[in-house]
């Protein structure tokens, strides 16, 4: 019966935000303007978006699963949103990405990053900054569900448990 009630629950939470529309349309009605084609971006812009996305999946998973003090939240987090731990899922993901999906990971890992790799080695940062342009680049298309499947997915082909 638990159970039930808290699948019902999740079910009604979904049922609310489809009809107050996804984070990315409200943040548009909110702040209205031009809107550029997200293929259009950079790289390293899409990757500075898909950067903020992982980390607030990662951010409410783990805040979800228990109320601790905040140095244990970020213990944990760090496990998962560090450069090898991201470079791990991108690996994990290569034959689940679509074509385009794939395009963008390239685009992504071949960039010219302005900054160095500071506890990783610069073949996992760019895998890492890879896998984050393909999560900007679906966020910015308004694709969030794919996004969400690929970091549960690479998390669990990765052996990273969250």
């Amino acid at each position: 019966m638990e159970e039930s009630i808290g699948q019902q629950s999740k079910e009604s939470v979904k049922a609310e935000n489809a009809e107050a529309g996804s984070i990315q349309q409200r943040i548009r009605e909110s702040f209205p303007g031009k809107r550029q084609d997200p293929k259009a971006y950079s790289p390293l812009a899409l990757a500075y978006m898909g950067d903020a996305l992982y980390d607030l999946i990662i951010r409410t998973v783990v805040v979800e699963r228990g109320n601790r003090p905040v140095r244990d939240l970020h213990r944990i987090a760090v496990q998962y949103v560090s450069a090898e731990a991201q470079a791990k899922i991108a690996s994990a993901l290569q034959d689940m990405f679509t074509e385009e999906e794939e395009a963008v990971y390239r685009r992504g890992r071949n960039a010219k990053p302005h900054t160095k790799a500071k506890n990783a080695s610069m073949e996992d940062y760019l895998k890492a900054t890879g896998f984050e342009a393909v999560l900007g680049y679906l966020y910015l298309t308004d694709n969030t569900e794919r996004a969400l499947e690929l970091v549960r997915d690479g998390l669990a082909a990765a052996g990273l448990v969250l």
